[in-house]
């Protein structure tokens, strides 16, 4: 267990999912392109998916490294994603005079096309099963401890040797909990480039009130550009668009990259994240949230440099209530032990099997009923440190920490270090980002304030903060002498290393040198204590699914590319029944029921061109498909292939669904493919983006 998190990226994220269970059920699964369920999609659709057929929807499939999803619709490297998904780097081109965010922006011509200042966006070209190579690198001698670096090491030279013989960003996944691994070789793009958003109104219209929910009338929606050595990428797989797709119960694939699901634990992990760990992350969620609003306050300005965190933040929010809400729903709970204990039962009834797996599950509890205390401590320092929304104390850790660990042998490293890590670390640690100093300020004490308050007064991490006094003035201090918001100055000491990092004087660098050996440790105590027994474990678990039940189910999701499937579908709410879609007329009675105000109002164009919209346009619909977040931004294919629609959220009813999947009320949500051709045509003037999709 890597316990210094991603954890901006985790907290904002979207999660819904579905129980791992005797193998998948209804529409239920986010399945690898090396595992689909074939027999499934023949019996109940009569659709055979081929080789030729896999292949063109996974090199037309985008990952935006920044966490989310799209694709290729066109031959010239046109992809299409979420507005959301698109925020972050909208804001950070934007400024006071040019907020793209609030306005929208719309490229007639490729030289209008502004250049995103850190976005990586990712193609998987190959997958190969390294399940064999993983297990024959650790020796049978090896205690705990040294099993987790072997494996380490072998994982870090895995993803060296292939880099080096591809050329490709290679990387090791862990599928199954540890029940295989497998080399992932991406193309990786650095030079992407905005070429249409609309404004924020119309792509997140109804605002936090009607996220996670359906009815929606959302137009969240943008589109980038990949370029090649100055000029458009040549993508010769692409989606082309059906607008007249997606109707009631016509069978629909998602391919995108969902980020996690909970569904491979045992019940004592589940109870733990019930316990400890959810209520955990929901009180550090309302602690920025607070923050974030409280800097707002100071004027417009300031409330627009915080907007994509404060959206992201309340979506975590939404989202881990639900969960935590699914966790304390005691039918779900005992459905969760129920299953595990019936698989159990299946083990205890064969000896071989018995002998070979019974006591993983036991293994597994008692590193939770041992360290359960520690794990709480150790989480708020993370929180605190690692989970800090300040980007200039972000980049001193990192740099810190760069500096540290490139100099060891690469599978000794800390994970986010290895040599197959470090050009995409260089690229964010060096993005022309703006970085805003009173924005700075506000965040970095937030993260001060959080540990000081949450740890105890002898904790490594409270030594550290509490004397450099009172949080604000400490990070207002820190952020006016600090240089790294010089991108030179960063690169100098990148490239310095550890002797450079040493002599700094810079106060941000004295301090995340101390806060980087925390760090450090957390991450070493989590691998020598949590994974030493945890990961052997889960994969004898895994291994005992396997032998149960064949390879009949999907893993766990961990940001891979992967399929899945249902039909358009409307779903029992509230005493009534959810419509499978909304269209333009819906869209106008939401606006005008609420006065045309708040998170309801719509953009003036809206009004102005009504006249030129055929209202019968259907804006959003339903799919009973199993996604996660992560998959933001994922096309909506047909069975030939064409895309009808965009991923961009879950119903409520879908926030149980990281624990247990329930066809009959968890859907997907998505934009129409034909509301975003009428926008483009009749609200955006973008004949030029609208010739490019072939519409």
């Amino acid at each position: 267990m890597r316990i210094r998190l991603g954890l901006l990226a985790c907290v904002v994220t979207l999660l819904t999912g579905a129980a791992w269970s005797d193998g998948a059920r209804a529409e239920e699964g986010m399945w690898t392109f090396d595992n689909l369920p074939y027999q499934i999609l023949k019996d109940r659709y009569g659709f055979e998916p081929d080789a030729k057929w896999l292949d063109h929807i996974r090199l037309a499939s985008v990952r935006f490294m920044n966490g989310g999803s799209g694709s290729l619709v066109s031959p010239k490297g046109l992809v299409l994603t979420n507005h959301h998904v698109a925020m972050g780097q909208l804001q950070k081109m934007s400024t006071a005079e040019h907020d793209y965010v609030a306005t929208g922006f719309v490229a007639h011509s490729p030289d209008q096309e502004i250049p995103c200042p850190d976005l990586e966006v990712n193609i998987l070209q190959s997958m190969e099963n390294v399940t064999d190579k993983m297990a024959k690198a650790v020796k049978k001698d090896a205690s705990p401890e040294e099993a987790v670096k072997q494996r380490d090491a072998e994982r870090a030279r895995l993803e060296q040797e292939a880099n080096q013989r591809t050329g490709l960003r290679c990387q090791v996944v862990t599928l199954y909990h540890g029940g295989e691994y497998w080399l992932y070789c991406n193309k990786k793009y650095t030079d992407v480039r905005l070429v249409m958003a609309p404004e924020r109104q119309a792509a997140y219209f109804g605002g936090d009130s009607d996220n996670f929910t359906f009815p929606r009338y959302d137009l969240d929606m943008a589109f980038f550009r990949i370029w090649v050595d100055g000029k458009p990428a040549q993508t010769p797989e692409y989606f082309q668009w059906n607008i007249g797709g997606a109707q009631d119960n016509e069978l629909l694939f998602v391919s995108g990259h969902p980020g996690r699901t909970e569904r491979g634990l045992t019940y004592r992990q589940i109870e733990y994240r019930r316990d400890i760990r959810t209520s955990q992350i929901l009180t550090y969620i309302d602690w920025i949230i607070a923050a974030l609003k409280q800097y707002a306050t100071l004027g417009d300005e300031q409330a627009r440099r915080g907007l994509g965190l404060l959206f992201g933040f309340s979506n975590g929010l939404k989202a881990y209530h639900g969960i935590q809400t699914a966790l304390e729903d005691t039918r779900l709970m005992k459905r969760i032990e129920t299953n595990e204990q019936a698989f159990r039962a299946k083990i205890a009834a064969n000896p071989e099997w018995s002998k070979a797996y019974g006591d993983a599950w036991d293994r597994i509890a008692a590193v939770y009923d041992a360290l359960s205390n520690e794990l709480q401590v150790r989480m708020w320092r993370d929180l605190s440190v690692g989970g800090s929304p300040s980007t200039l104390m972000s980049i001193a850790i990192e740099l810190v920490l760069y500096a540290r660990e490139t100099p060891k042998p690469d599978g000794d490293r800390l994970d986010g270090y290895h040599d197959s890590e470090l050009e995409r670390l260089r690229f964010q640690l060096l993005s022309t980002a703006p970085i805003y100093p009173d924005f700075e300020i506000a965040m970095m004490a937030a993260a001060f304030s959080l540990g000081l308050d949450k740890l105890p007064a002898a904790d490594p991490v409270v030594k550290v903060l509490k004397p450099l006094g009172e949080p604000t003035e400490a990070a207002k201090l820190l952020v006016e002498k600090t240089t790294l918001a010089s991108v030179e100055e960063r690169k100098r000491l990148l490239d310095g290393g550890l002797e450079a990092i040493d002599a700094s004087k810079d106060p941000l660098i004295v301090l995340a040198r101390d806060l980087a050996t925390i760090s450090a440790d957390n991450q070493v105590w989590g691998r020598d204590r949590i994974d030493s027994v945890i990961v052997p474990a889960s994969e004898r678990i895994a291994a005992a699914r396997f032998a149960v039940y064949g390879k009949s189910t999907y893993p766990d999701a961990t940001f891979t590319l992967r399929l899945a499937f249902g039909p358009v579908q409307g779903y029992p709410m509230n005493g009534t029944q959810a419509p499978p879609r909304t269209t333009l007329y819906g869209l106008f009675d939401r606006c005008l029921s609420f006065g045309n105000q708040g998170e309801w109002k719509l953009p003036e164009r809206f009004f102005q061109r009504q006249k030129d919209l055929d209202l019968s346009t259907p804006v959003d619909f339903v799919i009973q498909a199993d996604i996660v977040g992560g998959n933001s931004g994922s096309p909506v294919i047909n069975r030939d292939g064409e895309l009808v629609g965009l991923i961009f959220d879950g119903n409520i009813e879908s926030l149980a669904g990281s624990f247990v999947f329930d066809p009959i009320s968890n859907r997907a949500v998505a934009v129409h493919a034909a509301y975003i051709v009428e926008a483009l045509r009749k609200l955006y003037d973008a004949p030029e983006i609208l010739t490019e999709i072939g519409q």
